[in-house]
């Protein structure tokens, strides 16, 4: 097998044309000619010595391999900027405040911090694990600068949206059958209100004409857990972040009805982040990204050809 040694330049115009959506726009970020990330897009074809993209529509979607690739050079085109980073900005300094929904408290938190704080040790970093509605005011009121939160309805004018994630029933890993089969109301666990996965758990069931009871309620996501996985009763959430405790749910198997997406935005408090903050939303969006279940779908995965 002969070795390939890929080009960042071309690793990077690829990257940056799947997350905003265009590679012209790509290419009016990188300072390049569109003419210029073609080329660059079909050395990488030719690099990879097979196709990366295909038609969907009037735009163009990666291939499985193009996926694949996509994977990689997002982890090349990081670990150059992180050495880069290490190398130049070793002295930085500071402190930047971050929020976390829980769903990525173990899922992404550990990378997020550990990739940070190697290449910027000086860098004071305080987090805070929330819920989407207390996210977005910390934001607003400027006691966070920045913060992954679902979609909570407030309207944020600094705030990125990263992928639509599929709702999911969720259960004990342990098969415990739910009474919905017999006609009696669905026990539901949920977090205290106002929730909006609560809400669209009882409004979803609602419009099916099931019955439901409220089981279990909890102030925190860990207590959900424990009441799911013990059988009390169904949650909804998404693939993110679930232990081994609970699993996701088959709708059209267990006879409920079928849930919707669910946004996730990163917010920032300021259109232009000081550095210390713009940097830790960088590692922050690339790590949600990868922490995203297979079938989310985000901005990347659907291309204009212009």
């Amino acid at each position: 097998m002969r070795r390939v040694t890929f080009d960042l330049d071309v690793l990077r115009s690829f990257v940056t044309g799947m997350e905003l959506g265009s590679f012209a726009k790509a290419a009016d970020r990188l300072g390049r000619s569109t003419s210029a990330v073609s080329a660059q897009l079909k050395k990488l074809e030719e690099q990879a010595a097979t196709p990366i993209f295909r038609k969907s529509g009037r735009g163009l979607a990666l291939t499985e391999a193009g996926e694949t690739m996509l994977g990689y050079a997002r982890r090349l085109v990081e670990l150059n900027d992180e050495a880069a980073a290490a190398i130049h900005d070793v002295e930085l300094e500071g402190w930047v405040r971050l929020g976390l929904q829980e769903d990525f408290g173990e899922a992404v938190l550990p990378d997020v911090l550990g990739r940070f704080a190697r290449a910027h040790p000086k860098v004071k970093i305080e987090a805070r694990i929330a819920r989407s509605h207390e996210l977005a005011e910390r934001i607003i009121s400027g006691s966070l600068d920045i913060a992954l939160a679902w979609h909570s309805g407030a309207t944020l004018p600094f705030s990125q949206h990263v992928a639509d994630v599929q709702m999911r029933w969720i259960g004990p890993a342990k098969r415990i059958e739910t009474s919905l089969r017999h006609g009696e109301p669905l026990p539901l666990v949920a977090l205290e209100a106002p929730c909006l996965l609560r809400t669209v758990a009882t409004e979803t069931l609602d419009r099916a004409g099931l019955p439901w009871r409220m089981a279990f309620s909890s102030p925190s996501l860990g207590g959900i857990w424990a009441a799911v996985a013990a059988g009390l009763g169904l949650t909804i959430r998404t693939d993110i972040g679930l232990p081994a405790s609970v699993s996701a749910m088959t709708p059209e198997i267990a006879g409920l009805p079928a849930l919707p997406r669910m946004a996730l935005f990163l917010h920032r408090r300021d259109a232009e982040p000081e550095p210390v903050a713009a940097r830790l939303a960088d590692i922050l969006l690339e790590a949600a990204r990868q922490a995203l279940p297979e079938g989310a779908r985000t901005d990347e995965n659907l291309l204009k050809v212009a």
